[in-house]
């Protein structure tokens, strides 16, 4: 299952996204029961998202 999660779960409170893959905690808790077409939708979103919310990019640590 594709996933935007780069395993930076760092929640930004205020706004309610997460700083590593901008989604909210609601998209978050469902994305397993969602359908591809949900996910897509998200992720397409996911971009224009982090830009509005002027996210700063967090550093990624290389996966094992």
């Amino acid at each position: 299952m594709k996933t935007p999660c780069v395993k930076v779960c760092v929640m930004d409170l205020d706004r309610g996204h997460c700083k590593g893959c901008y989604r909210t905690l609601d998209e978050i808790g469902r994305w397993s029961r969602m359908s591809d077409q949900e996910r897509v939708a998200i992720m397409e979103q996911l971009p224009e998202r982090r830009s509005r919310l002027n996210i700063a990019e967090i550093a990624v640590p290389p996966l094992a």
